[in-house]
């Protein structure tokens, strides 16, 4: 299955947006601990740059994102800040596992989670789907490009986003049937923002993660390199398939799956007719290659779903 298009028409049967009340009140970022205002101040830098379309901005002229020249602010500044989008013009195998679970659990009236949304290509996602969305982000720039790109692709009538501490959300227990987020854990406290999805995501609720894995040597060196692209705290904490442990004691089922390790070589031919028929037959390499975890690890990305939250245990008082 292809992703949806986002400038397609909405479902007409989709619900309302849920008006429940949203605390939009803002963050005092002199509280936050330091390595949270730097992902702040990293953030800003790049959300100031770029609207959004981030993974399809640099690739094969028949995939890049709508618009592109407009949602690109400033060019020099992109070159320098986003050098590495390039890689993402191979994760199409990805993006077609990520739009297929979509579909079948976004659908009209399921409340979703766009966890640190970013630029809110998630939840706007979720949305086309009939959705109700709520996204939080840390960055108040990336929230106010969420919500610009959910009005201009048609969907703001069932996107909500907000400036949110994802280790610290106040939203009441149980409230969100799926979730979703894409390169968010690693820029956490893993244990602490699992808690807080366990909570708020409904008994048998479900969520979709699609994390970078740290254990392939020349791609983590590769981070190590380009300090300009990600803050310190990220390159220390890209996920691992131990990290799956952690998983586990939040949620009941997990269920896992590697990609893109054989395609990256395709990357060089990202603009050229060659492209995709190459890309093609990589990924029919990966499929078969990483489906053992003890060579799947080695890939750069796994999308992993964690259904059935565990619940904390709270104590009953005496009446």
């Amino acid at each position: 299955m292809t992703p949806r298009d986002p400038d397609a028409t909405p479902p007409m049967d989709a619900a309302p947006l849920d008006e429940s009340p949203l605390d939009e009140s803002p963050l005092d970022e002199s509280l936050l601990e330091e390595r949270k205002r730097l992902e702040i101040a990293h953030s800003r830098t790049r959300r100031t740059i770029l609207q959004g379309g981030e993974r399809r901005s640099d690739t094969h002229v028949a995939e890049e994102a709508h618009d592109l020249d407009r949602m690109i602010r400033d060019r020099e500044a992109f070159a320098y800040h986003f050098s590495n989008v390039k890689f993402y013009s191979i994760t199409h195998a990805s993006a077609q596992y990520q739009a297929a679970w979509m579909a079948r659990h976004c659908t009209a009236g399921t409340r979703v989670l766009d966890f640190a949304c970013g630029n809110g290509e998630n939840g706007v996602a979720a949305a086309h789907y009939g959705a109700e969305v709520v996204g939080i982000d840390l960055s108040p720039e990336g929230v106010a490009n969420a919500k610009a790109n959910a009005r201009e692709a048609g969907v703001h009538t069932r996107c909500r986003f907000t400036v949110m501490d994802g280790e610290a959300m106040t939203f009441p227990d149980d409230h969100f049937d799926i979730g979703v987020e894409y390169g968010a854990l690693h820029h956490v406290d893993l244990p602490r923002a699992l808690g807080e999805l366990a909570r708020v995501l409904k008994p048998g609720g479900a969520m979709l993660c699609i994390e970078a894995l740290r254990h392939n040597p020349f791609i983590h060196a590769y981070r190590r390199r380009t300090p300009h692209l990600r803050t310190a705290w990220e390159v220390e904490h890209i996920l691992g398939v131990e990290s799956l442990d952690e998983v586990r004691r939040h949620f009941r089922q997990v269920h896992v799956r590697f990609f893109h390790l054989a395609a990256l070589a395709a990357v060089p031919l990202r603009k050229t007719p060659l492209f995709r028929p190459v890309r093609a037959l990589l990924d029919a390499v990966d499929r078969v290659l990483l489906a053992p975890q003890a060579i799947g690890k080695y890939a750069w990305i796994m999308v992993f779903e964690m259904r059935d939250p565990i619940k904390p245990v709270r104590p009953v008082r005496d009446t």
